[in-house]
């Protein structure tokens, strides 16, 4: 099979050897459900697959590379309910990418549960370490496994048509035997670990990259340190230690140790750096902490959760820390706590009155203790909606107090009265709470002149995503310099049973701080709050332009030519090519052409999509169909393209 360098440093490891040899554990679904399961390594240190003594042969299976992080002990709501049954040194979990449900374990021993616990994540540190050769073999390595059904280690053409559909390649029978035909070197009518690779290659031929290659290199074969370097200038438009930099990419992407002698990229490292991060689109300096950290809370957007305890719809949907885990691991800043009286004088969390699981709160509380700043060390805020008795919530400030600690602001910063907001940097490694007060002194808004007068810097006006849309359209200007001085939070409709989204855009244009979005739903609406916060080192605040931050910020959203220095950009962009696209429906225009939408997220007007049409007619031949047309401007701020 496909042998991995990394694996060199592993094999000898304690842990793993012990992972290889295998262990019986129980599988742990409720507190009434507990079986057990024999699980093992395998000699690839890839793949896991455990079965149980009643389905002998029948295995599953899963990649280290689905696991995203080991949790030690009592840490999910199902190795909690059975805590009085089995030690947290003998329990842990592993959390799986995407969607896909956590493996919760109980070992026979402690010990072996930390040979389990700590085998894992090397193979996790590995695998994230991995170059980019070892990546590619790695996948490559992976979908020969799934192809390969019958386990011989070599793939017959039946398996390469199955191997097609499972990639979304639809491509003709008579092209697939050709590229089969071509790759199968030993004809033997199978294709062996070189000559898959070999097929691969064929398969996912760059003819568009390959012609920006040849143009740059001397011989067509290789670029050589000089040429790379024009190449970065040139192309890539960069302009510091550009000769530095060109021998790094040689070192760092080149696979053959001929070429790295030379100082030469063939086109495999070619490739490869382009499909790597240093090849990405996304500007490197902007992937650290880069902006100023010092100015008020309200001069950042927060990255902020809605229903932060939901897994699902806000109906019937599941309760679990797990959702708290995973938003903060994500970078949110701002949690949302539904607090309930509970059984036995203990607090819950759920959606009030509906049918949602419950899960207690202090167990929420240990949660983001735990996790609060594993990812970032600017402060959280615990956003908390409290339906709680005086008696319960005299429970719940013991909670806080007790398992945050210093960590929860309790004080005025170095004793001196504020008068506004303070840092982000002046909050590090704090966590913040906001609540409302109790009956009469709760304070309402009432309007953004109302506001001016009697509000506080330290309050917070929430808003349902209908009222936001209502004030930024009335009164856009107004809302901004609102958003200047003190925190509005804006979250999803009620109606939003599914638990959807809104594109937060909208609410940042009128320079909303915390836009709170249900983070287990993905969709459009996520995929841009994910695209603003992966910058600035993915700590969850990003500093607001300087015209949302002005005191006499006159900035209207529905109006931004009206803006001081307003200067419209236009943005030229050349799309030439995809790679590995997604079997989805699309709208086709003709036999062979689709469409591709490019969207500028921003202001919403007529000018933010623009469609591009190209042929797909490659997909038959390869997996990078070629867009053939010329790039067209498209203006930020004007009217719509013809």
């Amino acid at each position: 099979m496909f042998a991995f360098t990394f694996l060199r440093t592993i094999q000898g490891d304690d842990n793993l050897q012990a992972m290889l040899v295998g262990a019986m554990m129980r599988k742990i679904k409720s507190r009434n459900w507990k079986k057990q399961r024999y699980f093992k390594l395998e000699d690839d240190f890839m793949t896991i697959w455990y079965q149980s003594k009643k389905t002998g042969n029948i295995r599953s299976t899963f990649s280290v590379n689905d696991v995203e992080a080991v949790r030690e002990g009592h840490q999910s709501e199902v190795l909690l309910s059975i805590a009085d049954e089995f030690p947290p040194d003998r329990c842990f979990t592993l959390v799986f990418r995407g969607r896909r449900g956590n493996l919760d374990l109980v070992a026979e021993s402690a010990e072996e549960a930390q040979s389990w616990i700590w085998g894992m994540r090397k193979l996790i540190e590995n695998v994230e370490n991995m170059g980019e050769r070892e990546k590619l073999d790695q996948w490559i390595g992976e979908w020969f496994k799934k192809a390969d059904k019958n386990n011989d280690g070599r793939m017959n053409f039946k398996e390469v048509q199955d191997l097609l559909k499972m990639m979304n390649v639809d491509m003709n029978e008579h092209h697939a035997h050709h590229l089969f035909t071509m790759a199968d070197k030993s004809q033997s009518g199978t294709l062996e670990n070189d000559e898959f690779v070999l097929f691969y290659k064929m398969l996912t031929q760059r003819e568009d990259v390959l012609k920006v290659f040849q143009e740059y290199s001397v011989d067509g074969q290789k670029l050589s340190q000089s040429n790379l370097e024009d190449f970065l200038r040139e192309e890539q438009l960069e302009g510091d230690d550009i000769q530095l930099h060109a021998k790094q990419l040689i070192e760092c992407y080149e696979p053959s140790d001929k070429a790295k002698r030379m100082n030469a990229m063939t086109f495999d490292g070619f490739l490869m750096y382009l499909g790597s991060a240093e090849g990405s689109i996304f500007n490197p300096q902007r992937r650290g902490i880069f902006q100023d950290m010092t100015q008020p809370l309200c001069h950042y957007f927060i990255s902020s959760s809605h229903n932060t305890y939901l897994m699902e719809d806000q109906l019937r949907g599941q309760s679990s820390v797990e959702g708290y885990i995973r938003a903060l691991s994500r970078g949110c800043r701002c949690v949302e706590v539904d607090c309930w009286d509970g059984a036995n004088g203990e607090p819950i969390v759920y959606h009030g009155h509906t049918f949602t699981s419950k899960i207690l709160f202090k167990d929420v509380v240990s949660a983001v203790g735990n996790y609060a700043f594993k990812v970032s060390q600017y402060p959280v805020i615990l956003s908390i909606e409290n339906h709680c008795s005086v008696e319960q919530q005299r429970v719940m400030a013991h909670h806080l107090n007790h398992i945050l600690g210093d960590r929860l602001l309790k004080t005025i910063l170095d004793g001196k009265a504020l008068i506004r907001l303070p840092s982000p940097e002046d909050l590090k490694g704090k966590i913040l709470v906001k609540a409302k007060k109790d009956g009469g002194l709760d304070v309402h808004f009432t309007s953004f002149k109302h506001s001016r007068v009697h509000s506080k810097f330290y309050e917070v006006a929430s808003f349902t995503e209908s009222k936001a849309r209502k004030h930024l359209r009335d009164a856009g200007a107004e809302f901004v310099h609102h958003n200047s001085r003190q925190l509005s939070r804006v979250y999803p409709s009620g109606f939003r049973t599914d638990s959807s989204n809104f594109n937060p855009q909208e609410m940042w244009n009128a320079g909303c701080q915390i836009v709170a979005l249900n983070f287990q739903t993905a969709g459009e609406g996520m995929d841009v709050n994910d695209g603003l916060f992966s910058q600035n080192g993915c700590c969850g605040y990003v500093l607001k332009p300087s015209f949302m931050r002005e005191a006499d910020t006159r900035f209207d959203p529905e109006m931004p030519q009206t803006r001081d220095h307003y200067h419209p950009v236009v943005l030229t962009i050349q799309h030439t090519t995809c790679l590995t696209l997604s079997n989805i429906h699309t709208h086709s225009y003709s036999d062979g052409c689709s469409t591709e939408q490019l969207e500028i997220v921003g202001r919403q007007i007529r000018a933010d999509m623009y469609v591009l049409y190209g042929s797909i007619s490659l997909l038959i031949a390869c997996l990078s169909p070629v867009f053939l047309l010329s790039p067209q401007p498209v203006a930020a701020d004007g009217p719509a393209p013809p």
